[in-house]
């Protein structure tokens, strides 16, 4: 066996599992789970129907590159959205079978298996795909400092010259899973800077960028590098995925874009891989990435259900609005200085709701878990159950204070 898969973590559910063992939650409950960013909304009429339509594409092989019109209907997104010139749908878009995959297999592309002290580099807390994909690239993840004033965005002037002299890959997610940050323009002309003196890839995980609450929206790292007069894209490949975006993680469809000479490797590594999309699939992301109205509904709902959750959790809970994104990140260190699992373990077993330790979610590094005393709230559900779900949180946190 590979024995690599022997680094890799448990992952945060399979740890939450653990944590819930021998649990049973309090009866006069209904169970109501905060944990999973699975997106909850109903799934547009529209994408089912281009589904239904086009079920005679499960007769045909796909090609890796995808085909033409889905190609187009993102590149035409891609300039919507950033204000972007020309995007080459031919050598500067991939489609692929949503950004999980992508993010874990844009290692195996960009990492050189040679090198004896390469290092991933990894905002933290953070998603646990880009610590295995180091890993099984043959790499190790270095986990950057966390900044607690700029909302656990990744604090990288204080990274030392000779780590980044062996980083060959840097993973950030903006807007940030758990916490919401978005990167600046200034972020990202320092990231850029970095990326030309020392030669490393930036893989931009964006699949939360059109949940936000603010008038402007998230600012890409396509449009950033663009901006900053960088529009060949050199060593930066975006993300995106139509899971929270459209409400259909089940379909599996998202698109990296960017360095079309990455691009043409990562393409021939997935060509040997098998990532390729159903041409059924194709057809309902077209119709998805061609339409923002629903887009712009979905955001709606969650700008509503935030607005009513937010404050009633700031009565007891270090919790603030997040730029972005459908999470709450928030400190309970406050009630009598209980760990992020005890509150989670314990807010389980007497009104059944669900909480992800942010311990969980991060890793020791530095001296410090940036994750711990903190909890991950998803609120991916209709607003009631997210309400009913928050004045538990309340009513149990008021028992820690009592």
């Amino acid at each position: 066996m590979n024995p690599l898969l022997d680094q890799l973590h448990p992952y945060p559910f399979e740890k939450l599992k653990q944590l819930f063992a021998g649990i049973t939650p309090d009866p006069v409950h209904r169970a109501i789970s905060l944990g999973i960013g699975e997106p909850k909304h109903a799934t547009p009429a529209f994408i089912r129907q281009a589904l239904a339509d086009n079920l005679d594409g499960l007769a045909v092989y796909p090609s890796t590159i995808g085909g033409l019109p889905l190609r187009t209907a993102i590149a035409g997104w891609l300039e919507r959205r950033y204000q972007l010139p020309s995007i080459d749908p031919a050598t500067q878009i991939l489609p692929v079978n949503g950004s999980r995959e992508a993010l874990f297999a844009l290692a195996q592309t960009v990492v050189d298996p040679r090198s004896k002290d390469a290092l991933v580099m990894c905002p933290n807390p953070f998603y646990q795909i880009y610590e295995g994909a180091a890993y099984l690239s043959g790499a190790q993840p270095y986990f950057a400092n966390s900044d607690p004033a700029r909302n656990f965005a990744p604090d990288y002037a204080s990274v030392p010259a000779s780590i980044w002299e062996r980083v060959q890959l840097l993973y950030i997610c903006s807007p940030g899973n758990p916490t919401g940050a978005v990167l600046s323009l200034a972020d990202w002309e320092q990231l850029f800077a970095l990326s030309d003196r020392y030669g490393f890839v930036i893989a931009s995980d964006e699949c939360y960028s059109e949940i936000y609450f603010k008038a402007e929206a998230p600012l890409g790292g396509l449009e950033a590098a663009h901006k900053l007069g960088r529009s060949d894209f050199r060593r930066l490949i975006a993300f995106s995925s139509l899971s929270k975006r459209s409400n259909v993680p089940g379909l599996r469809s998202g698109f990296v874009a960017g360095d079309a000479a990455i691009l043409s490797k990562f393409l021939l590594y997935r060509t040997y891989h098998g990532g390729s999309m159903s041409p059924t699939t194709q057809a309902a992301s077209a119709a998805a990435w061609n339409d923002e109205e629903h887009v712009r509904e979905n955001r709606a709902k969650y700008i509503a259900k935030f607005a009513q959750v937010t404050p009633l959790l700031q009565q007891v809970l270090d919790v603030s609005l997040p730029d972005a994104g459908f999470y709450l990140w928030a400190g309970v260190g406050k009630l009598g200085g209980i760990s992020d699992t005890e509150f989670a373990r314990r807010l389980y077993a007497e009104y059944n709701v669900t909480v992800l330790p942010g311990s969980y979610l991060a890793r020791d590094a530095h001296g410090i878990n940036p994750g711990q005393q903190k909890i991950r709230m998803a609120l991916v559900a209709e607003v009631e159950e997210c309400l009913e779900a928050a004045h538990r949180i309340v009513a149990f946190a008021r028992t820690l204070s009592a």
